[in-house]
């Protein structure tokens, strides 16, 4: 495998609210022929009673505002019903303050995506209520730059 191959296209620190400090992490985006692959690493997450957090794309391009209100909502750009939104990931599941996944999506290619956020939510998704899954507050954000 060459360097080129390991090295994401674009990622986002993350860094928690300010009830959550200790929260942190990074989501590296890997764009293939046909489809990117986002891996999450992610320390620090509250422990709940679910022990599973709405991860999405948010279509805001600041981590500001209260609550991270810059956000914005989900990363929609054909206006579809959730849990079909091009931003909408799988569920982090909590493993003593940690999180890990991988997944690959062809909702969206890496272009699509720089300067957006990637957020996390106090809640699993539910993947029906509308307009966002009924996720929560958000807890942790992150810029989406191109590396």
């Amino acid at each position: 495998m060459n360097q080129k191959s390991i090295l994401p296209d674009a990622v986002a620190i993350i860094r928690g609210s300010e009830l959550y400090p200790n929260l942190r992490g990074q989501v590296r985006f890997y764009q293939r022929s046909s489809y990117v692959l986002v891996h999450a690493a992610i320390q620090g997450l509250p422990t709940t009673n679910t022990g599973f957090f709405g991860f999405h794309i948010h279509e805001g391009s600041s981590c500001t505002g209260s609550d991270f209100a810059d956000t914005r909502g989900h990363y929609n750009p054909a206006e579809a019903p959730h849990s079909s939104h091009a931003g909408d990931l799988p569920p982090l599941m909590y493993c003593n303050g940690n999180a890990y996944m991988s997944v690959a999506t062809d909702r969206f290619n890496i272009a699509d995506i720089f300067g957006r956020t990637v957020v996390i939510h106090s809640m699993p998704d539910d993947f029906h209520t509308q307009p966002a899954g009924n996720a929560g507050t958000k807890i942790a954000c992150g810029v989406i730059r191109r590396t």
